[in-house]
């Protein structure tokens, strides 16, 4: 009996000794909707983005005002002049088109480019944090459900939120803004 109660004393202890995982969540979208380098980014993007409807909107209304002159114009031609005259207009307004299409489709990419660049200094950000803080894991709780639940003690959302923006510094938006209004520029 006392080798029973010795050898339980003894894995009490052991356990007691074992160290503790340190085991934490963090709401991911939260993070990442709150970290203000996507908010600049997303900002930068806003603007560019109003400002291309603009020219787009202009265009249009100088095509709309020229469809309109053509099409009372080719009311008086034969059937023949009025398919020449069409493909004229065409010819004249699709490289404008297709300008305004690869413009579209640039800024789309360059936004893509930019929000993988957030999302991959968050995820290095949560790395360093975790590392710093002593976190054997820091799980991802999304809407997917890799934390379905989590006690609201271990969620460090906010501790983290707080960090990565202490740790932007807006310097990083401003010189890839720089950089993107150069490559504008230089077009």
């Amino acid at each position: 009996m006392k080798k029973i109660i010795l050898s339980l004393a003894v894995l009490i202890f052991a356990a007691s000794c074992q160290e503790q995982e340190k085991i934490a969540f963090i709401d991911n979208g939260k993070v990442i909707n709150d970290y203000q380098m996507k908010i600049d980014i997303e900002d930068k993007f806003k603007t560019q983005n109003e400002n291309f409807s603009k020219q787009r909107d202009s265009i249009a209304k100088t095509y709309q005002m020229e469809m309109q002159s053509i099409q009372q114009r080719l009311a008086t031609m034969s059937p023949q002049k009025q398919q020449e005259e069409s493909q004229a207009f065409s010819q004249k307004w699709q490289p404008v088109q297709q300008q305004m299409q690869m413009q579209q489709q640039q800024m789309e990419q360059m936004f893509t480019t930019e929000m993988d660049s957030v999302i991959s200094k968050m995820n290095k950000f949560v790395e360093d944090y975790g590392k710093k803080n002593g976190y054997t894991f820091i799980l991802g709780k999304n809407q997917a459900g890799s934390v379905v639940y989590g006690n609201e003690a271990n969620d460090i959302t906010e501790g983290v939120i707080e960090a990565i923006n202490e740790s932007y510094s807006g310097k990083e938006a401003k010189t890839e803004e720089e950089t993107a209004e150069e490559t504008t520029e230089e077009k």
